[in-house]
This record gives structure tokens, sequence and C-alpha cells, in this order.
């Protein structure tokens, strides 16, 4: 028992050190994702520690283990209810509409095309991005978005396709491959309550060795996109799965860079992959907001049959308020520029 209790307590510790290393391979980058899986495998084996025999070293690193865990939960906190909201909630004013968006990963081998169809159906969003996406999917479901008039459409086989569906006008529209010639990501301005708001949608590469061995260019495309709408300087939103979680050092980079605001903060994880395992399930899908935004509703939708759960939020524009918005200092202004030229040199490259 104690030999077990040791060697599981060290293999979590040394799973909550690994993500602090600056390396972006993806046998360490892959060790950001399940921050309350691990503070729960802590929990356990603080637990475990009654029924051990005590001596200095189990007992010192039961102290590792606890300071762990309070450290992992100070961590999780900000996705909790009890965290401090960076984006206000607000009721509709009378004969105010929100801003309603949907994003899905589709997963392109799912064929549950119907289920998706009767979802727009039924919420009937003003935006949809959905991700994964071929010509199969834009066909297939053809019956729900040809109601939306404005679209951008970039199906693809290899499982990087966007298809942007909007009821708004959209005044302007780009289709843009930042880090590599096979991964796009859009830009879209869209008419709401007569004032244009800019959406960036992308899909960056995840870390994984069936994708990209490295995170780089998955880093560089998020900062880089984060540079971008901060030179915006107006209303706009960050969306897409992004394939990184809420609390990685990218992503906290990313709001600094931005100064966007994560409606997550306060109110919950909204974890939305992987559907089908609860026991591996973090939040890879996004909506930033710029600092003009109150959130009317976020909402995780319904299993569908991908391996990512639809999100959608309400929001709706009010005064600017830039209270809950990160500050870059100088150390970190110097890592984003180091990220952003590694990543476009990297995807040149290949």
């Amino acid at each position: 028992m104690q030999t077990f209790y040791i060697i599981f307590s060290s293999l979590i510790l040394l799973s909550v050190i690994i993500p602090y290393f600056k390396n972006s391979h993806w046998t360490i980058r892959v060790f950001d994702y399940p921050r309350l899986q691990k503070f729960t495998l802590l929990t356990l084996a603080c637990i475990l520690f009654i029924f051990i025999e005590k001596n200095n070293f189990t007992v010192m690193l039961f102290a590792s283990l606890l300071v762990s865990a309070i450290y992992l939960l100070w961590v999780i906190i900000p996705y909790t209810v009890i965290g401090k909201k960076m984006i206000d909630e607000v009721k509709l004013r009378p004969d105010e509409k929100p801003l309603d968006i949907m994003v899905y990963n589709v997963l392109q081998y799912n064929e549950e095309y119907q289920k998706l169809v009767d979802l727009l159906k039924k919420r009937n969003p003003d935006i949809v991005f959905l991700l994964e996406t071929n010509k199969k999917w834009m066909e297939s479901i053809k019956e729900a978005t040809d109601e939306y008039k404005y679209k951008i459409e970039v199906p693809l086989e290899n499982t990087y396709g966007l298809l942007f569906y909007s009821k708004l006008p959209v005044k302007h529209q780009e289709i843009n491959y930042l880090i590599s010639d096979e991964i796009p990501s859009i830009v879209a301005d869209i008419e709401y309550n007569k004032q244009t708001i800019r959406m960036y949608g992308l899909h960056p590469t995840p870390p994984v060795p069936q994708e990209n061995e490295e995170s780089t260019e998955r880093d560089a495309e998020i900062l880089l996109i984060g540079k971008k709408a901060k030179e915006y300087q107006k209303a706009s939103i960050v969306f897409g799965d992004l394939n990184d979680v809420a609390w990685s050092r990218t992503t906290r980079l990313f709001l600094k860079t931005s100064k966007m605001l994560d409606p997550r903060r306060g109110r919950g994880m909204f974890s939305t992959f992987h559907a089908n395992y609860w026991f591996l399930r973090w939040p890879l899908d996004h909506f930033f907001l710029s600092s003009q935004f109150r959130l009317v509703e976020m909402i995780r939708e319904p299993h569908i049959g991908s391996d990512h759960y639809p999100i959608s939020i309400k929001v709706v524009l009010r005064s600017d308020d830039i209270s809950g918005e990160f500050e870059l200092n100088q150390e970190e202004k110097i890592e984003v520029e180091e990220k952003i030229e590694e990543g476009v040199k990297k995807g040149n490259a290949n």
C-alpha cells in the first residue's frame, strides 16, 4: 500500500509541475488540460494518506500534495460560480434583441448531420460558426443554413474546414491563412444594432502527435489574433475551437495582449471536449469579448454526435468597461513576440 501511495502521489505531483516547463512539445503541453482531474486525484491522494504508515518521507509527500491541491484549487476557482466575473450579466432592455452566436466543432467524420440541423432550427442563432467541416457537411446541413443570407464557406478535407453563417449583414469579410496555408481563419464585420462588430473565427492545430507535435503554431495564431483584436480597438469577438484551455499560459497571454474578457470566469468551466468521456473533459471552445459587451446567457448545448459539445452565447453592447482587463508586462510582451515569430517561422517552414 505504501509503495503504491508513493508512486501514485509522485506521478500526480509530476503532472502538476510539468506544465510550468516552457516547452512547446505535446508531451509537456498535454498536461495543461486536466486541471480539475489533477485536483481530484490530489484530493484522493490526500485522503489515502490516512491509511498508510507515517514517516518523514510520506509526511513530506503529503505536505506537497496538500500544497499542490490548494494551488490547483486557486487556479480552478476563477472558473466556478464563486470566482470573480470578468463580464457583467445584464437583463435585456424592452425591445432589445441580443446577439446570439453558436460555435460547434462537428467532428468531420461524424455523420449525424440531422442532429445539427434540428438544433439550428430549434435555437435559431444569429450567427453560426462550424469547424472541421468539409463539403459533405456543408451540403448535408443546407436545410438549416439556407436560412442564413450571409455565408463564409471554406470546406476542407483536412479537418480544418470552416463554415460561417450570419443572419445579420456582413459588411466586410476575410479568409486568412496566418500561420499555415492549410489552416484558415476568418474575419467578419457584422452589423448589429446599427453598430459594427468584428468577429475573428479560428481553429488552430492542437499539440497532439497525429496533428502537430508542438504547440508553437497554435500559440502563435492565438496570440496573433489577440494583437489584431487589440489594434482594432472597437467591439470585437474572438471565437472558435482554440485547442487550448481557458487557464493555460497562452490563453492568459492572449487575454493580456488582446484586452479581451472571458465570460466563463465566475460562471463555470462550460467544458466542451471530450463530449463522450465525462472524466476527460475541459473547455476548448471559446468566446472572448471586448469590453463593450455584457453577457445575457451562455449555454453548453446538448451532445449531438461530435466529440465536442456546441456552445452558445447571447450578448449585448453597453458602455465600455475595462475594469476586468489584464495587463501585459514588458517580459510578457517579449514572450508574446517571440512566440508569434517562432510560430510563423515554423508554419512557413512546413
